[in-house]
């Protein structure tokens, strides 16, 4: 069975189980750290005790005849009771055992002549346990000014571990106990935090499923900011497959409708009594207009709506490999071409659509013009800015307004225009662009002034 068969697909399901795995190594590391603590803490109060316990024998010791000298009943009971679990000793410098508590009778004696190996110098103490005989040590050295002079002595206090082990056996059932609960609590909050968290994504499914079945026609609900930029761009995509949808519907009727007329005139011409020169002269100036209009149409309809998602377009090279075609095809004209462009303007969309816009644009300038083109660009304000002017004879201001029409059919377009410029002002409108047409102040001629938002 493949790895990939056995992840959950559902994201409520994968947080879930990554829960269920990952929290329980978190908590094995926190109840080993606070059972490290807690046993930490008992050894330090275990030495504290000690050093307490030393001190109290030392506030019963005197010193007789150059011996340390104890009474056989000291101030702790359990240092007079065998096997009580708590011992002393003291020896002296050389490890001679001077004094030893009556609870310690039966300890081994190989332990008891362990205890002076430490070699402990004044001012310092030491702590250990000793796991194998399962006693906890102190030992602390003193250093008696007797009349003979210093007297050295090492004093031993040993306790037993096992009050500590069940101490450490409780605090870890009960630790693991309160962990167990808090890994249950935990899993529950995980998969509330997890419903409330991804409920906007089930909504988001939800308002789609109803786009689906046409019951809406755009997203509309309120989602979280990391949501909202995902059903912003999804609208935008919604939107612009609704438009593209309404262009094929528009275009096939705008194609049927425009082809009605060279039908009916190659219809009324076959019905009428002309000689057959006539007659073939007619067929084809009509499929002329035909394809014509067939290739105008087919245009609008394939031509993408904008793209907001598309990678920005540099535009020097697009017009470019546009001025380069049109000298070949004018090369006859000799058009001598200036271009402004600033560096580095981009165009937001597609790559298709600006060689369709800049192309129909700039022919007509190859077309009309004398002998000179200019090309301007810019980019202010989150606006790109083209201009295309020629020196030709202009556009008269009655005209301006009839060829800029957005949808204007073939037929209502002014003549010698062609079609390229109503595809231009298609193009610009499903971007949210403009087309003006005003006289060029430079070369005389029209000026074409393209504007489409960067963003």
């Amino acid at each position: 069975m493949k790895l990939a068969s056995l992840i959950p697909r559902s994201l409520k399901a994968r947080l879930f189980w990554a829960s269920v795995v990952l929290l329980p190594v978190v908590i094995v590391f926190a109840a080993a750290a606070l059972q490290r603590a807690f046993h930490n803490s008992l050894e330090a109060s275990e030495a504290s005790q000690a050093r307490l316990h030393v001190y109290l024998l030392l506030g019963e010791a005197e010193l007789r005849n150059g011996r340390i000298w104890l009474p056989d009943s000291v101030q702790e009971p359990r240092f007079s009771q065998v096997q009580s679990g708590l011992y002393a000793t003291v020896h002296a410098r050389g490890g001679e055992l001077l004094w030893r508590s009556p609870s310690s009778e039966l300890l081994s004696e190989e332990l008891i002549a362990e205890l002076p190996s430490s070699r402990l110098e004044p001012g310092q103490t030491l702590f250990n346990h000793l796991v194998a005989d399962g006693l906890f040590l102190f030992q602390y050295p003193v250093v008696w000014e007797g009349v003979n002079g210093e007297q050295h002595f090492l004093v031993s206090v040993l306790h037993s571990d096992e009050s500590v082990g069940q101490e450490m056996q409780a605090f870890a059932t009960q630790l693991w106990g309160w962990l167990g609960g808090v890994y249950l609590l935990a899993l529950l909050m995980q998969y509330l935090i997890m419903r409330w968290g991804l409920k906007p994504l089930d909504r988001l499914a939800e308002d789609l499923s109803q786009i689906e079945q046409g019951q809406a026609d755009k997203l509309k609900g309120v989602y979280p900011l990391e949501v909202q930029a995902v059903t912003d761009n999804l609208n935008r995509l919604i939107e612009s497959e609704r438009r593209q949808r309404e262009r094929y519907r528009n275009t096939l009727g705008d194609l049927a409708h425009s082809l009605k007329t060279p039908l009916a005139v190659m219809q009324g011409a076959a019905n009428e009594s002309i000689d057959g020169e006539r007659y073939r002269q007619l067929v084809n100036e009509q499929t002329g207009r035909m394809t014509q209009i067939v290739q105008y149409q087919l245009s609008r309809a394939v031509k993408s709506p904008g793209a907001p998602l598309a990678k920005p377009v540099a535009v020097e090279p697009v017009v470019t490999r546009i001025l380069s075609a049109l000298a070949k095809v004018y090369a006859d004209k000799h058009i001598a071409v200036s271009s402004e462009l600033e560096p580095e303007i981009n165009f937001a969309g597609d790559e298709h659509d600006l060689m369709e816009l800049l192309g129909n644009i700039l022919e007509n300038a190859f077309k009309y013009g004398h002998s000179q083109v200019l090309v301007r660009g810019r980019q202010r304000d989150g606006m790109l800015v083209l201009e295309v002017a020629d020196d030709g004879p202009g556009v008269s201001a009655g005209r301006r307004q009839t060829i800029l029409e957005r949808g204007a059919r073939l037929d209502s377009s002014a003549p010698g225009q062609g079609i390229g410029l109503s595809v231009a002002v298609d193009i610009l409108s499903s971007y949210g662009g403009a087309l003006e047409i005003r006289d060029s102040a430079d070369l005389h001629g029209a000026a074409f002034q393209i504007q489409l938002p960067t963003l």
